[in-house]
Parts: C-alpha cells; structure tokens; sequence
C-alpha cells in the first residue's frame, strides 16, 4: 500500500517549564499563542505510549504557519527532569529559523537567559553557504538554529 507525507504539522518539544518556554517562544520571539490544553488519561497513555502521561501544553506559531508544540509533562512521576544531551548526541533535535537580524535577535535572547552555544560563523558550501548561523540553547537544553541569509539576499 503506497503512501505519501502531505505536510509537516508541528514540531513538539518537551521543557520542564511550560511557563518559562511560553514566554521566551512568544514574548522574545514574538510568535503567537494559538492553543493551550490539558492532556491526561488513556487516550494520553495511548497517544504517547507512556503509562500514567499527564501533561498541559501550549502551541505556538512561527511566522511561516509552521507550529511549535510546547509540553510539560506533569507525570510520571518517574521521568527524567533533564537529560544533558548534546547536539552531538543520539537523539538530540533542533529547529532552524531563518531571521533577518542575528545581532538584534542574540541580543533579545541573551536578556532572556538564553544563550548561545557559540559565535555566530558564516556557512562556506552547501545550500546554506553564505548564511550566519548559531546554535542557542535555553535551560533545559532545547537548541533553536537561527540563520541570517547575507545582506543583499534580504534586500530582494
């Protein structure tokens, strides 16, 4: 039986604090809170695949539509608070965002209490050559991408 993905829906992120993770995506990025929910339950056991799940979660939306799902898991109790993985570790992800002002965003973020991983290093090949781009890491551990595309690309 054929199949084929027809979009991407959203990208889920679990942070210990729902709270804090709501306000930095909407407050300093500026994304706009679609939904909230409470989540507990069979149908959340069954869903996630974790006995005994309960968790609130907000969604928020990027400026392209695409969608960042925010939860906070409220059991088990047994969960691990924080994991310590690396982006050079299995099962590490992060989201890229393209912004049109690296500097101004680093700076909004660093008086957040983000920050970032490193400086900001310019692309040399690839399909993102030419791009700035950091890694930014909140504390939790969560890595957001930003890239800038070069000057004269924005004045298009």
């Amino acid at each position: 039986m054929a199949f084929r993905i027809t979009a991407v829906d959203h990208t889920g992120i679990t942070v210990s604090s729902l709270e804090r993770s709501l306000a930095f995506w909407r407050d300093v990025l500026g994304f706009e809170l679609s939904h909230t929910a409470h989540q507990t339950g069979e149908m959340a056991t069954e869903i996630i695949g974790v006995e005994g799940a309960e968790l609130k979660l907000a969604v928020v939306k990027t400026p392209g539509g695409h969608k960042i799902e925010l939860l906070e898991y409220l059991a088990p109790q047994n969960r691990k608070k924080h994991v310590g993985l690396r982006p050079c570790d299995v099962g590490h992800v992060h989201v890229a965002l393209i912004v049109d002002n690296l500097d101004a965003i680093l700076d909004r973020i660093a008086a957040s209490g983000w920050k970032a991983a490193g400086k900001p290093q310019i692309l040399k090949t690839g399909p993102n050559a030419g791009k700035r781009v950091v890694y930014v890491r909140d504390p939790d551990g969560t890595t957001i991408e930003f890239m800038e595309s070069p000057r004269e690309q924005l004045k298009d």
